[in-house]
């Protein structure tokens, strides 16, 4: 198959589901199936080799050394095909039997959906979904890492497409993903943290970006926390599927429970790249006060806006010598009133490299413009005691509800952070004092750079920004009259 072949055709299992459960839940079932069916697949093409090698020894071609992943003969995908009642129920045990086979790598990694709701998927959906899977090998002889890999990244994205308001959760336009990596440009060896990972797209580019450029790209040592269980779920069968084995993605709140721990304190990580949730209002603020990490370096956010709760915990899972971070925003989180004095500290620490400000609509199911906050343990020489502005809002490609960064609007904001200067009406070097010497330490990047106005005036864009604006007071609303 080509890819297109190949994406057409996974694409089609999804369509099986239509009119059963809702476009949202999608991603529950389908992506589940394909790693089923994925790991099976592999595991005969290696069974088959070691046979062969052995000249038919089937006691040896079944040794856990020949096998990525172990596979009991009665969890098979052959197995759950032959089943003709309760489908649901097969598939559910076979799952859980692949996963205690391989506890170190699989557990827990099909997700908790619910396979047995016959009034969600009867057995003649269940049928047509495994026959759909099934007219294909998935082997990587007929379907190599990088192929899958590419599709299952498609997936993804339509299914981002299909799910509404909660696309955002799990995934971030791969276009800023590009831009993200290429400005931390992690090296072989080093160790990538993602603390809001979603469906491990920041991760796993790391990995790609030092495979495009020739590097030795399985040395990078990739962690990852998401709340979310599929979710995480996805993100770990995102890196198999791509053949990429050596990293970690815990499940767990990274503000509550921060999973990678050495030595009581927080793991030091060389290169954060983070798309945090913004504005989330349940949180443990009080927690986060007396902070048993020291997260709270520059002070406690207030409990309507954890955005500096998640910046700061990027901050202190920061290598102290070389590391260095990117993340996502939304524009409010530099000039906001009530973070002033957690920002004028981040400045005067001088930990501030690049502000970059970013068109609208990059954020799924949002208007909102958006920009790149990055920070380095270790600025050059050159830079230290400065900040770098760059207005990017117009190097957008706008479509329909979302916009996209191409080739040339990336490389021109990468050749902006790299050379660090001034650039008439698109970046500014400014030194700390000017930010500091500020009333509210205000980062905005229109202040200082000489910029064309976003078009705002347009009747569509106002009633977006309007609905975005109403939909945050209807939630402030609810959730005032909650707590009364």
């Amino acid at each position: 198959m080509t890819q297109q072949q190949l994406e057409k055709y996974l694409w089609g299992a999804a369509t099986a589901l239509r009119g059963t459960i809702d476009a949202g839940d999608y991603k529950q079932y389908i992506f589940p199936l394909l790693f089923f069916k994925r790991i099976c697949d592999v595991y005969d093409e290696e069974f088959e080799k070691a046979l062969e090698d052995s000249d038919g020894d089937l006691e040896y071609a079944a040794f856990a050394e020949h096998h990525h992943f172990l596979v009991p003969e009665h969890a098979h995908w052959k197995k759950v095909r032959e089943t003709t009642v309760n489908i649901g129920m097969a598939i559910q045990e076979a799952m859980r039997e692949i996963e205690k086979a391989n506890p170190e790598t699989l557990f827990g990694i099909f997700g908790d959906a619910s396979w047995t709701n016959k009034d969600r998927l009867s057995d003649a959906t269940l049928t047509n979904l495994i026959e759909h899977f099934s007219q294909h090998q998935l082997n990587l002889k007929s379907v190599p890492d990088d192929k899958l890999g590419n599709a299952y990244e498609y997936l993804i994205k339509e299914f981002a497409d299909d799910s509404g308001h909660t696309a955002a959760e799990f995934y971030t336009n791969r276009t800023v993903v590009k831009l993200m990596t290429m400005i931390m440009d992690p090296q072989p060896g080093e160790s990538v943290y993602d603390p809001t990972c979603g469906s491990g797209g920041l991760l796993l580019n790391c990995a790609l970006h030092l495979k495009e450029e020739g590097k030795e790209y399985r040395t990078l040592k990739l962690y990852g926390q998401e709340i979310n269980l599929i979710t995480s779920a996805i993100a770990r069968m995102n890196m198999f599927m791509h053949g990429i084995e050596e990293f970690q993605i815990a499940r767990g709140d990274t503000l509550a429970q921060p999973a990678f721990i050495e030595n009581d304190e927080l793991k030091k990580f060389n290169v954060i790249l983070a798309n945090p949730p913004y504005s989330i209002k349940a949180w443990d603020r009080k927690s986060f006060e007396t902070d048993p990490y020291g997260r709270n370096l520059w002070g406690t956010p207030p409990q309507g806006c954890a955005d500096y709760a998640f910046q700061q915990h990027i901050q202190k899972s920061l290598n102290t010598d070389n590391g260095r971070s990117i993340s996502l925003w939304p524009h409010g989180i530099l000039f906001r009133d009530s973070e002033a004095e957690m920002r004028r500290k981040m400045v005067e620490q001088d930990l501030v490299e690049c502000v970059i400000g970013l068109g609208p609509n990059l954020f799924y199911n949002s208007s909102m413009v958006s920009c790149l906050l990055i920070t380095n343990n270790n600025k050059p020489k050159e830079r230290k005691g400065k900040v770098l502005l760059i207005q990017a809002v117009d190097e957008v490609r706008k479509e329909k509800t979302m916009s996209y960064l191409d080739k040339k609007h990336i490389d021109r904001i990468h050749a902006a952070y790299l050379n660090f200067k001034d650039e008439e009406g698109f970046s500014k070097v400014i030194s700390n004092e000017v930010v500091v010497a500020d009333k509210n330490a205000r980062l905005n990047v229109q202040l200082y750079v000489e910029e064309k106005v976003i078009e705002t005036d347009s009747f569509s864009t106002l009633l977006e920004n309007w609905n975005e604006s109403s939909k945050k007071l209807k939630d402030s609303m609810q959730s005032l009259f909650k707590t009364i």
